[in-house]
């Protein structure tokens, strides 16, 4: 059924009904972001989750967790690589840093910045993301398009993010990495129709994918969060998990929304999924060790079946 809070259904270009589970459920691998650990060092973020229970981690590339424009990147890379290793961690690369390209624009500049040198170190970054993936043996790497500039006119943000994620994609496409792009409230690419768009522009690009937020889609999407798995599962690259409500762009800890999470982790399980379900607490980074804690019992409970589904 719809969201119960959604408007009448119109004709969407993914339809859940469509999309065919795998006849066997495959486990669920979870993982916790870096960004919500950014009160620790990286070292001791990583065996912190390695002794909850995690399977993995959502490495945010930002300053104070391997810094992608400080000397020697390429040898603290593979320093991580064998400390995950030793760990037994998996690893997705994450591009969000608030401040990482520019101290006083928050997730500027942007894929859709009129200034095309400006444009061109968004796309520098996530060149060099698509290499420290491929150098940690990274699951994907996520981006996001960024908010249309002021003044700026829907056609013209639509096609410089299509040319200038062309090369990024031409990166990701050597190292055999997946770019997953993430539909973002607020950005131009919002929604998982914004997606669709984007990869029919493209050409429907073999390393192009998608990262889904569960609660960006109880946020806005039409559809719950476990039908936007099953619709979404072809290209699904990448989960970032939280909670949230129906309108509210805000990141919740796991029961504080309105999320379902045994059917939205059942429908990751039946269609295939095989990537990480991060979750994504940035703002409750001050506390993160604590929801960290807290986080992977939940999953873990709310990913188990029900008495009545085993009897």
């Amino acid at each position: 059924m719809p969201h119960p809070h959604s408007p009448a259904l119109t004709p969407h270009p993914f339809d859940p009904s469509t999309s065919s589970p795998s006849s066997t459920p495959r486990p669920l691998r979870f993982g916790y972001g870096t960004n919500g650990l950014a009160d620790l060092r990286l070292d001791d973020a990583l065996g912190l989750l390695a002794d909850l229970g995690y399977d993995g981690v959502g490495l945010t590339l930002d300053h104070m967790h391997l810094d992608p424009f400080a000397p020697d990147l390429a040898a603290r890379t593979r320093r991580l690589a064998q400390r995950l290793d030793v760990l037994g961690l998996s690893v997705t690369v994450e591009t969000g840093a608030r401040y990482v390209l520019d101290p006083r624009r928050k997730h500027g500049p942007s894929l859709l910045d009129p200034d095309p040198d400006d444009r061109a170190r968004r796309v520098g970054l996530l060149i060099r993301a698509v290499q420290v993936a491929a150098d940690l043996g990274a699951h994907a790497v996520h981006c996001f398009s960024g908010i249309t500039p002021a003044g700026t006119d829907a056609d013209t943000a639509w096609k410089r993010l299509a040319e200038t994620l062309a090369p990024v994609l031409d990166a990701a496409t050597r190292a055999g990495i997946p770019l997953a792009v993430e539909p973002e409230p607020g950005h131009l690419l919002a929604t998982l129709a914004d997606f669709h768009r984007l990869r029919r522009t493209l050409g429907d690009p073999q390393h192009l994918g998608l990262t889904l937020d569960i609660g960006h889609c109880q946020c806005l999407e039409p559809w719950s969060p476990a039908e936007c798995v099953r619709a979404a599962a072809p290209w699904l690259r990448h989960v970032q998990i939280e909670d949230m409500r129906r309108g509210v762009h805000e990141h919740l800890p796991l029961g504080d929304g309105e999320i379902d999470f045994p059917a939205v982790l059942a429908a990751l399980s039946t269609t295939g999924y095989q990537g990480l379900a991060v979750v994504e607490l940035p703002r409750h980074s001050h506390a993160g060790p604590h929801f960290a804690e807290l986080s992977l019992p939940f999953l873990r409970h709310a990913a188990a079946p029900s008495p009545r589904s085993t009897s």
